[in-house]
Parts: C-alpha cells; structure tokens; sequence
C-alpha cells in the first residue's frame, strides 16, 4: 500500500508529511555551483578548484603517528575526552590566545561545523528567540537559528540588534568569507554590549592563527574580556593550521558552566570524539612548528594569487587574515563566477554568505602550488 492510501500518517521527513525539518532550510548553497564546475572541469588544463576551501597538503607526520598509535582502543572514549586533552587545550589556549582557562572550561567536538549548527538547539532556544551573525557570515550560523525554531537575524553593528530578543550572538573573526579582522576595542564592544543584555556571546575563531596583514586577537583574550570568560564562548578548529579537516578534530571553550551544561547535553547525544582523533589532537595542539611550516605555504599562494587577480581586474578587500580573497569586478558575483569556470577556475559567488556579498566571489588559496601556478598563468595570460 503507498502512503498516500495509507490510513496512517507519513512518517516524518516522507512526502505528504506535514513539515519536514529540510524545509526550514536554505538550499544548500554549493548545489547551485555544479553547473559552474562542469564548465571548469572541461577546461584544457584541468580545473582550479578555489570553491570550498578544504585543505590539500599533508597532514604532519607526527599527527600521523599519534593517531596510529591510538588506533587499538576497543573500549568508548568519553564526550569530554581525558585530562591530557583537555590539558592540552587549555595550554594552547593560554600559549597561543593569551586566554586563562582551565581544562575544565573546554569541550571537544566533532567539527566545528558540527557545533555551530546544534549549538543554539543545545541550549534550549527555540520560537520567539532570536540567534545574531554577521551580515556577511559563514551560512551555518543561520541554519543552527532555523534548525532549533529561532529566529536568524543578521546584523552591521551590534548596536543595532533588540536585546531583549537576541539570546545567542556570534562573532567571526577573522571571517569567513570576507578575511576581516576584528580590532581588540571592536570585540570588546561585542562583549560589553551581551554582558549589558544577558546575551551568551560565541565567537569563532577557526582562522584566528591564519592573520597576514593584521593580528587577531581572541575574545578570552585578557584586554578583550577583562579575564572574566562569563557569558563567551570560542570555537576553534584544527581543519585549516593542521590539514586536519578529515579528522574533525575541534573545541569549544570558555564559561565553565555553559560547557558543562553542554558536556551533559552532548553525553546524552553521544557526541564523542573518536579515540584517536583525541590523540591526535592532543599532538597537533603541542606542535607549532608544523603550523608555520603550513602558513609559509599558504602566504606563498596567497601573494602570488592575489596579484594575478588584481592583474585580471579583480578588486581585493579585507583579506586581511583568514584562507581567502574577497574580490570583487563591480558586477554581480555569478557573472565573475561563470567568467572564470570558462577559465578553468572555480570559486564561491559572495551570496552564499548573504545579499551584501552578492558583488564578490570568495577565492579559497588551499589548492596546491601547480594548481595555483596554473590559474595564475591563465589569469595572467
């Protein structure tokens, strides 16, 4: 019997049923550039593929090591992980950021990807709250408001949001998709103004270590948050400074009590690093060498990148931090889209990340050196 003539009602997610969970969704932004990368692929030399952004050199060997030496473990991790990680978390964190925190303020997870979509259903919010992003951002930070019932709401300047409504606001810095970086007054602004309204404030910070032409600055950084993480939370992920991207290898941290509250959640849910990924982690958290060594080579893309662009008639701004170039031609981002595909070259239109992008294209420099040279030769040419 087919379910249209079944007494019985749809099962949830199946046609006929009275609201499935896609249809509070966009559509998934990178269906809509398939088209664009069968032209590029058809190109003589191959495609260039500048789209998404994912990492393509190698992951360091002695991550390698750790997680192969971690691969006999028959027994469950735990959602929190052991005390060396969360040790070494926390090391980085006050190493790196200039943040005091202890291991009991930080919380693997799967991605952040992963944390940024479930993080406000996490929480309990849902109808009549309301979840803040940056005008230009990152299209996950709205699809976590609508995957829980909240209310997406995308703004210029904190300032300009309710915030007897506004129960979640997020900062990106630097951003995804625009490089902008912001200043320490600018963060401490954000945070002055969730404290005055009782609003949990979560900046993501994945690219924080990936600063060209500025230096970002985290918000449990000291001068940022007075040393007082109450209220804030930061995300941050291994992916792009470790080519770790297929370990979903990431953390959140910050106000011990939410990430206990998220800890209990989370163990509920199953939500478990893998044991391995945990041990990788923990030496990938103690490297800085093989950071430096990958972000030499993304400035060398990045330079020689940028210049062909900006020879081609592309105009660069922000990019000042982050894995991308925001450029712009003065014309609607699907034209310059399908104008470089016929190039052989692929990269994201700027509307995937909002309306006020829809005059830029997001240039991702994480293909490898040939790649790279090739686009730079046809770009040039």
């Amino acid at each position: 019997m087919s379910i249209e003539n079944s007494k019985h009602a749809p099962l949830p997610g199946h046609p006929g049923a009275a609201r499935r969970v896609s249809d509070l969704l966009p559509v998934f932004p990178w269906d809509r550039l398939e088209p664009y990368k069968a032209t590029a692929l058809a190109h003589p030399g191959g495609l260039c593929d500048f789209s998404v952004g994912t990492p393509v050199d190698p992951v360091p060997e002695l991550i390698q090591k750790a997680l192969a030496a971690s691969t006999d473990t028959p027994g469950y991790p735990t959602v929190w992980g052991p005390p060396e990680l969360r040790e070494a978390i926390a090391g980085w964190l006050a190493r790196r950021l200039g943040a005091r925190i202890g291991p009991q303020a930080v919380l693997p997870t799967i991605g952040s990807k992963e944390l940024v979509a479930w993080l406000p259903g996490q929480l309990g919010l849902g109808p009549g709250d309301q979840v803040a992003y940056p005008r230009l951002a990152y299209p996950t930070y709205e699809v976590g408001a609508r995957l829980c019932g909240a209310e997406p709401v995308a703004y210029d300047s904190v300032d300009d949001l309710d915030g007897s409504r506004v129960r979640l606001l997020w900062l990106n810095s630097p951003s995804n998709p625009t490089g902008r970086v912001l200043s320490a007054a600018e963060l401490r602004r954000a945070v002055q103004w969730a404290r005055e309204h009782r609003v949990l404030l979560v900046s993501d910070e994945c690219y924080l270590e990936l600063g060209w032409e500025a230096d970002p600055v985290s918000v449990l950084h000291p001068e940022v948050c007075g040393d007082d993480h109450e209220g804030l939370l930061v995300v941050h992920s291994l992916s792009k400074r470790s080519n770790l991207a297929g370990y979903r290898a990431s953390f959140v941290a910050g106000d011990p009590v939410v990430v206990r509250e998220l800890l209990e959640i989370r163990k509920h849910g199953g939500m478990i690093v893998p044991a391995p990924v945990q041990a990788a982690t923990v030496a990938a958290l103690a490297d800085d060498a093989h950071v430096a060594e990958q972000r030499e080579r993304y400035a060398a893309r990045r330079s020689v990148l940028r210049a062909a662009l900006e020879a081609y008639g592309f105009r660069i701004e922000h990019s000042e931090a982050s894995l991308y170039l925001w450029a712009t031609q003065d014309r609607p981002c699907w034209e310059s889209v399908a104008e470089l595909a016929g190039l052989g070259i692929l990269v994201a239109p700027g509307d995937f990340y909002g309306p006020a992008g829809d005059r830029f294209v997001r240039v991702a420099f994480t293909a490898t050196d040939e790649r790279v040279a090739a686009a730079v030769e046809r770009l040039t040419a």
